[in-house]
């Protein structure tokens, strides 16, 4: 089971860097169009859509990776039970609203397909197309936040050290 929710958190930490790429080439290939005097319509729409899917899909990996903004300020003080209470307290509020957020998210998607919604700007991009990195992000976060509950519950979840959140700076 293990291996296949780190696959599944590479896989759309992968998605994330493909969107990241699309980023750069809508960028470019506008840029590009307007010094060789022609318009590609939506490009910058399309680079919005990228780097919206871009952030949502590698949500569920950086939280794996202990790579999100945590204030550990009063979790770091309490040790013991207190600590143990206040950690499941705080990844059941976390499951809550990323199932919130998952819901919604989805339901956005599928609405948006049901009632043909497209994008006001000149590209009309049906819009449920570009929700659903936005859907498939915030589920695969939702399924993250659970692992850690789960983990946090049976005492297997590995605690960040205090320097190693800024190992990437």
């Amino acid at each position: 089971m293990r291996r296949t929710l780190d696959l599944l958190y590479d896989a759309a930490a992968w998605l994330a860097a493909l969107a990241m790429i699309g980023v750069l080439v809508w960028v470019l290939l506008s840029i590009i169009s307007r010094q060789l005097g022609f318009n590609i319509p939506g490009t910058d729409a399309y680079a919005g859509y990228s780097m919206a899917a871009a952030g949502f899909l590698a949500l569920a990996h950086t939280l794996k990776r202990n790579e999100h903004i945590r204030v550990t300020l009063l979790l770091g003080r309490l040790k013991g039970r207190a600590g143990q209470v206040l950690q499941m307290w705080a990844l059941s509020v976390a499951v809550l609203l990323a199932g919130l957020f998952a819901f919604y998210s989805v339901r956005l998607a599928w609405q948006s397909h049901a009632i043909n919604d497209v994008s006001t700007g000149n590209d009309a991009t049906p819009l449920w197309i570009p929700q659903i990195a936005m859907g498939i992000g915030t589920v695969v976060l939702l399924v993250a936040f659970v692992d850690e509950w789960f983990l946090q519950w049976s005492g297997k979840r590995r605690e960040a050290a205090p320097g190693e959140a800024l190992h990437n700076e």
